[in-house]
């Protein structure tokens, strides 16, 4: 509800402008064709408040409505209606009739597309109606020159601002577009790249590399024994132990390296024109600043990260031969009892030290040099 409402309050403000602008420069254009016709006094100033007062009545009609959006549709109808009726009672002079009618349906077109259109031409037709119910059935085909010049600021600037309010909601649509696509992109516990959009430019970046004959490594990265830290701790710290790990990588990284989090407890990470022994000090920083997280909940916790290198070579066939090869270095982590960096070329991490009071999960590892 309090969203819909929000909306409705959005449109009533991009009407309220163009309304006040439509309605008092439409106003002249109407004084110009009823000026040498009799009319009783409470017609200029049913003018008066249709031209002057109404845009303000208008707003605060469908700002104080608990349904801002069905208040404003209904204002517009209202403003058709009044068109009908100023065409009809200026005797349909054809230069003030077609000006004051096109714009009403240009702004219901703008507004609310065919249906409202529809909508308006009823209205119109209501007060066209009451016009001639009130007047009679009159028509003038002479347009006089003070018609034409009254009728000019009308032409002008009321097309120019309903072009203002439509550029100005499509530069807002183009904006929510891409802030939905940002978001499409992303994971949202940790803020980084998800699944899919990782791979995607991991592709981007293989095919890159195959032209330019360039370089880069990619990392995976696991939490070693994620299901026990959420078995034994709850899930709570779990997304907390991943919400670590996601602004480690970020200290670490450089602006054009792309990291993600590839499911679950693994993550991944691109690192163009790195070489593979760069990359994995750069990971060996995150390895052991990650390794240093301590929970105020959990003081006991201690985490720690296996991971994967590969670097790009040129007999790869496609980006997932890439990927293999830095999947088997961090099984190869894995398998050598985790906590360590572990690259593709086949180079053996050196093992933690360990003195009397230090864990394996919580030791730092050394790189080969």
């Amino acid at each position: 509800m309090e969203n819909r409402r929000g909306k409705g309050l959005s449109f009533a403000r991009r009407i309220y402008k163009p309304r006040i602008i439509g309605l008092g420069i439409g106003s002249i254009s109407v004084i110009g064709a009823l000026y040498p016709l009799s009319m009783p006094g409470w017609v200029w100033a049913l003018l008066l408040f249709n031209g002057l007062a109404w845009p303000h009545v208008a707003y605060l009609i469908s700002t104080h409505s608990p349904f801002p959006y069905q208040a404003e549709r209904r204002n517009l109808l209202y403003d058709s209606l009044s068109g009908g009726f100023w065409a009809a009672a200026t005797q349909f002079s054809p230069l003030t009739a077609v000006t004051i009618l096109s714009m009403m349906a240009m702004n219901n077109v703008a507004a609310g597309g065919t249906r409202l259109f529809l909508h308006g031409l009823l209205a119109q037709a209501v007060g066209i109606a009451i016009a001639w119910g009130l007047f009679g059935i009159t028509f003038d085909s002479s347009v006089s020159l003070a018609e034409v010049y009254t009728c000019l600021p009308m032409l002008t600037l009321y097309p120019m601002a309903i072009g203002m309010v439509c550029y100005q909601l499509a530069i807002k649509l183009s904006q929510h577009k891409r802030a939905l696509s940002a978001l499409s992109r992303i994971d949202s516990l940790t803020g980084l790249l998800n699944h899919g959009s990782w791979k995607d430019l991991l592709n981007l970046k293989f095919h890159k590399c195959q032209q330019l004959q360039g370089q880069a490594t990619i990392a995976l990265i696991d939490v070693d024994h994620f299901k026990r830290i959420n078995d034994k701790h709850g899930h709570t710290v779990g997304d907390a132990v991943l919400r670590q790990l996601s602004l480690d990588l970020r200290r670490h990284l450089r602006e054009e390296d792309l990291a993600g989090r590839y499911g679950g407890d693994e993550f991944c990470v691109i690192l163009p024109k790195m070489p593979l022994q760069e990359a994995a000090q750069v990971m060996e920083q995150v390895r052991e600043t990650f390794s240093n997280y301590r929970n105020a909940q959990t003081p006991e916790l201690r985490v720690s990260l296996s991971i994967g290198l590969a670097d790009f070579q040129p007999a790869f066939q496609d980006a997932v031969m890439w990927l293999n090869a830095a999947d088997r270095a961090l099984y190869a982590a894995k398998n050598t009892g985790r906590n360590c960096v572990r690259t593709s070329d086949g180079r053996s991490p050196v093992r933690p030290q360990l003195s009397d009071n230090t864990s394996s999960e919580s030791s730092s590892v050394s790189l080969p040099q």
